[in-house]
């Protein structure tokens, strides 16, 4: 073999493997076994307060310490609000009961699952707990 042979060979295998390692570094990852991505919280919201009204009627959602918490109209739900693909705030859907990322149209349900989209991994969902007006999240 000449040494121009050679080279194309060469170059032409090291095109190759690139293009397979591109491919393989962008293959969506297994989401279901990633750990869910959120801050560790605990703190209260109280329903009487005028910034936290929303929450009184189904489908009411309000955001606070990194966290969406959300009126399903049957129960309340908290979830980690950045979107674990690019950080994007997440928002709640009523329509679908999912929570939805406006950036690139990642979708997490409401145990904080990829549904669809790139998210990599889940988003943490914390506990809620209401006594009388006062709601609990913590996890």
């Amino acid at each position: 073999m000449n040494r121009r042979d050679f080279l194309k060979t060469s170059c032409a295998l090291c095109g190759l493997a690139g293009a397979a390692a591109l491919i393989e570094s962008c293959k969506k990852t297994n989401s279901t076994s990633s750990t869910p991505q959120g801050p560790t919280v605990n703190f209260t919201l109280d329903l009487s307060q005028p910034a936290n009204a929303s929450l009184n009627k189904s489908g009411g959602a309000v955001s606070s310490a990194g966290v969406i918490v959300v009126n399903t109209g049957s129960t309340y739900i908290a979830l980690a609000q950045t979107c674990t693909h690019n950080g994007c705030n997440i928002g709640y859907n009523q329509s679908s009961n999912q929570f939805i990322c406006p950036c690139h149209n990642g979708i997490f349900d409401t145990n904080g699952k990829v549904v669809s989209g790139p998210p990599p991994a889940p988003v943490k969902k914390y506990t809620v707990t209401k006594n009388g007006n006062i709601l609990t999240i913590a996890g």
